[in-house]
């Protein structure tokens, strides 16, 4: 009976600690939450206006816009600081590996995000163009600038062809959509929507091109980052609520375990008693 009350304090301690961890992850959650949703109109009509001057670039000496064959390509990986968090890292990184799949290890550079992102990574060959630890909470623009300016460097000198952002999608609280995005080079929109007539840039095309593509590259990866924050938090504290209530299951389940045993004692103890009062007679 020793062994099942410890095992129930054990267990009821750990309960403590999967509850706190579930409240403060939805606390978090809240405001990762909102601020994910407010980045995803700028993003999105970012996207749509890059998407739709993708088809007169071709007219524009840009960097960002050289469009070459796939030979090397840059992938940022979005993972998670810390874990707990059930399959979120798991799942994000065997899509990452899906897609990296077929691809000689030194024509891809990597850019992390997260420990356990890097943790991952470092057990394998790819050449790791930067690290960064990713934020928790209160994402701003200045966190993701060292990324985006490393990876337009790594496009700008043709050392990549291509970068691709790999992140989680927050759908909800329980459902987080790893996602793949091609940041650079932009892609047109379909042909069936290519937008009629012409363009006339005020200013020139070449100038504000230069303006928008920089800020397209952070915009993009800055909505990847606060999604993945809000996933990240999702997938915690869906994770520490299942936690909590496996724990409450276990603790009834050893504390029926400790009664029926107590229970067979005092009943052993009444028979003992029982036994000795009729020798005594």
């Amino acid at each position: 009976m020793r062994d099942i009350r410890q095992r129930i304090k054990v267990v009821k301690n750990i309960q403590k600690i999967t509850n706190a961890m579930k409240m403060v992850a939805a606390a978090r959650l809240k405001k990762a939450q909102d601020r994910a949703q407010s980045a995803r109109p700028y993003a999105n009509t970012m996207n749509q206006v890059m998407a739709n001057l993708a088809h007169v670039a071709e007219s524009v000496d840009h960097p960002l816009l050289q469009v070459r064959p796939e030979e090397n390509i840059a992938v940022i990986v979005i993972g998670a600081d810390r874990g707990l968090a059930g399959s979120y890292n798991s799942n994000l990184m065997r899509m990452t590996m899906e897609f990296l799949r077929g691809r000689e290890t030194d024509t891809v550079r990597l850019v992390l995000l997260g420990r356990k992102a890097m943790d991952f990574f470092k057990r394998r060959s790819y050449q790791v163009a930067a690290t960064l630890s990713a934020p928790t909470s209160n994402v701003t623009f200045a966190d993701i600038r060292p990324i985006a300016a490393k990876v337009r460097e790594l496009f700008e000198s043709t050392e990549v062809d291509a970068v691709y952002l790999v992140y989680s999608q927050f759908v909800t609280a329980m459902t987080q959509r790893p996602t793949i995005l091609k940041l650079l080079p932009i892609e047109p929109i379909a042909e069936e929507m290519e937008p009629s007539g012409e363009f006339i840039f005020e200013p020139g095309a070449e100038q504000l091109f230069g303006r928008l593509l920089p800020r397209y590259v952070d915009t993009q990866i800055y909505r990847a980052l606060v999604e993945a924050v809000a996933s990240e938090h999702g997938a915690r504290m869906t994770a520490m609520s299942a936690a909590t209530s496996n724990a409450a299951e276990m603790i009834d389940t050893l504390s029926l375990s400790y009664n029926k045993a107590r229970q067979a004692a005092i009943t052993k103890e009444l028979l003992e008693v029982v036994g000795g009062a009729e020798a005594l007679t």
